[in-house]
Parts: structure tokens; C-alpha cells; sequence
């Protein structure tokens, strides 16, 4: 039976400020999820904080992860201020740290308001579109690199073209993404929860200008860091829009960037990630 991400996020209290991941995203090549690493280091982070939320975060993948093994997750109390707190989180496997991440909550305050709008030419409703995983089997990917349901995210592509193929397009990508099932009322669950979804779609964006796909055996894909900010209120069970792109590729490293909208319009959180895209050759 398939897990549900909430139990996948859930993280195991060993000492003080000191956590263990329980479960794992199944990966075929036996590497850790780095949506996965996020959503639980953010969880773990929460863990020692109380009635604050976090509005920022800011992590380096190390080195790569194993999937078959629990992650360690080792919270520095660094800071807690009248309006923010801020911790850092260590994560490691086998004695060894294999990613870092900063991150900040604050207090619920009243301040001045604007946003960027969201796309609307183009949008198609997600009830329109097939998910990743129902592309993947009509292009005839149907082996472990290609299954998407593990990750328990429903990802629906506006472009159904441009996730797995590799024609040549601008640096551009939307998606409509909720989690599989429902999630609690907790909003760290949530934010947990979009920090893990975030980690999916990112990165095939700065592939999009060049004649391959992030799906290609002869690419090495890899998150080397990430950003996300928390702008307003929202349920990661609901359809939420992800609006991508890629201003830089260069180097064997592709800068992309996301804007997640609510699907009424309100921009909920933002995220910047550079990822290494080298080409392996044969």
C-alpha cells in the first residue's frame, strides 16, 4: 500500500533537537528525494519552534543521499527574537553531513500587501489535463525511472509536451500539482509539504531550450541548492498553479525559478533553485 505523504514527512524525535526521518520516497537509483530531504529538515525545524510559521528558507545539497537508509536530522536553536526565530538544520547519513539549511519563522503581523499575477492566458483547468504519470505510460516510459505515483503529488502539466519529450522550447513551465489524499489542518504540514513538491519540476525547466529531457539516460540531474519564501496562507491538498523559468543555464548548472499561485490567484510562495544538468558521456 502506498504511503501517504504526511507519514512521509513525519519525523521521529530522538533527543533534544535532534530528529529521524521514518519513511523514504522509493528511488531507482537509490538516491534520497531532495524534495524529501527539504519537507522533513523544515519539519524537523518546526519541531522546536511554537506559534510562529516559517516564512524562509535557504539549503545546499552536500552530497547525495541514500534512499535506503533514515536521515538524521540535527536542529541548531540558533536565535529566538521578539519577532523571528531562526534555526539551521544539519542532515546526515552515515556520520556525514549531506545537506545544510537556514531557516526562519515569524510571528503573524499586519503589513503592506502586493503581488505579482498570476498568468491567464493559456491556463488550462487541471481537470482538463492528465497527470505526469498518465504521460509518461502513453509515451511508453513505463519503467522505474518513469513512475511518478511514488511521489504521492499529482503533477499536471499545462504543456503535456514539455515534460518528457525533448523539443526545443523557451525556458518556461507551468504546472497544476496538489498532494494525493488529504492533509491535516497543521499549516507546517503544508508548507512541508509545497517545499517537497517544489523539488519536482524546477530543474527540467532550464533543459527546456535544449534538444534533451531531464528524463534522458545520459543526463546526471542533481539540486545543489534551495530557496523558498512563504508569502500567504494555503492547503497543499488543493490545486495550486507552479510558474517556472529558467533565466541561466551554464557551467553543467541550470538557475531556475518558481511562483506557486493559489487557484484563485493569490501568489503563495516562491522558490529559486540552481541544479547541476551535466551530460554524461558515453
Amino acid at each position: 500500500m502506498q504511503q501517504s505523504l504526511s507519514t512521509l514527512l513525519d519525523v521521529e524525535r530522538l533527543d533534544s533537537n535532534l530528529y529521524r526521518s521514518r519513511a523514504h520516497v522509493e528511488n531507482y537509483r537509490k538516491v534520497l528525494f531532495g524534495g524529501q530531504v527539504l519537507g522533513q529538515a523544515l519539519m524537523a525545524a518546526a519541531r522546536t519552534v511554537e506559534g510562529r510559521l516559517p516564512h524562509s528558507l535557504h539549503a545546499y545539497f552536500l552530497r547525495p543521499g541514500s534512499s535506503e537508509m533514515p536521515v538524521i536530522y540535527d536542529v541548531d536553536p540558533i536565535r529566538d527574537g521578539g519577532s523571528f526565530t531562526t534555526r539551521r538544520v544539519v542532515a546526515r547519513q552515515n556520520g556525514k553531513a549531506i545537506f545544510n539549511m537556514s531557516c526562519s519563522f515569524q510571528i503573524a503581523e499586519p503589513g503592506f500587501d502586493h503581488q505579482a499575477e498570476m498568468p491567464t492566458d493559456g491556463i488550462v483547468p487541471p481537470e482538463e489535463l492528465k497527470n505526469t504519470q498518465q504521460l509518461a505510460e502513453e509515451a511508453g516510459m513505463n519503467g522505474e525511472i518513469s513512475n511518478q505515483r511514488r511521489y504521492m503529488v499529482d503533477f499536471r502539466p499545462i504543456d503535456p509536451m514539455s515534460y518528457f519529450d525533448s523539443e526545443v522550447r523557451d525556458p518556461r513551465g507551468m504546472f497544476w500539482f496538489r498532494v494525493d489524499g488529504e492533509l491535516s489542518d497543521d499549516p507546517i504540514e503544508h508548507r512541508s509539504a509545497i517545499c517537497y513538491a517544489s523539488d519536482m519540476a524546477l530543474l527540467g525547466t532550464s533543459l527546456l531550450p535544449h534538444k534533451i529531457s531531464l528524463f534522458d539516460p545520459n543526463m546526471m540531474p542533481a539540486s545543489l541548492d534551495h530557496a523558498m519564501w512563504f508569502h500567504r496562507e494555503f492547503r497543499a491538498d488543493e490545486w495550486l498553479l507552479y510558474v517556472t523559468d529558467s533565466p541561466s543555464a551554464s557551467g553543467a548548472r541550470g538557475y531556475c525559478r518558481g511562483q506557486i499561485f493559489s487557484r484563485d490567484g493569490r501568489l503563495v510562495a516562491s522558490t529559486t533553485q540552481e541544479g547541476l544538468i551535466r551530460l554524461i558521456k558515453g
